[in-house]
């Protein structure tokens, strides 16, 4: 994990609609969510609590990105299905997520491959890490982060 205080490494990605998005874009608070793959359980669970949260966090001033090696077409489906009002971004290579250490070896059910680790960061209007979440839980994260940005 990224330590607290360090500089959030930058980005530049496309989002579901394959428009381009960079993290130097942003001049509010984001929350940057790795998670492994588009529409499974865990995954949709932890979407749906940043959408029914959604408008607590906007009356924080706060962005949400979720990241996923998933190609454009998958993330779009995927934000059409559950009426995601954030962006996802595709990082098809891990090298973001990679960044960020949330991309590597995974073993699931005796297979083992690279992908991504279920890591949320929140960064600050100054560009730098302000808080860390390894191997969250999909159930009450987006709650559990609203209650420490408060």
């Amino acid at each position: 994990m990224l330590d607290v205080g360090t500089d959030a490494p930058g980005f530049t990605l496309e989002n579901q609609d394959g428009k381009t998005v960079s993290l130097e874009e942003f001049k509010e608070r984001v929350v940057v969510y790795f998670y492994p793959r588009a529409d499974t359980p865990g995954c949709t669970t932890e979407a749906r609590g940043f959408r029914d949260a959604w408008d607590a966090f906007e009356e924080r001033d706060v962005a949400v990105l979720g990241i996923s090696d998933d190609p454009v077409d998958d993330l779009a489906d995927f934000a059409a299905e559950y009426d995601l009002p954030f962006e996802l971004l595709s990082d098809p290579e891990g090298e973001t997520a990679a960044d960020y250490d949330s991309y590597g070896e995974k073993t699931i059910g005796g297979n083992t491959f690279d992908g991504v680790f279920r890591n949320t960061y929140v960064v600050g209007e100054d560009g730098k890490i302000e808080a860390a979440y390894e191997g969250v839980s999909p159930e009450g994260h987006a709650e559990e982060i609203l209650t420490d940005l408060d």
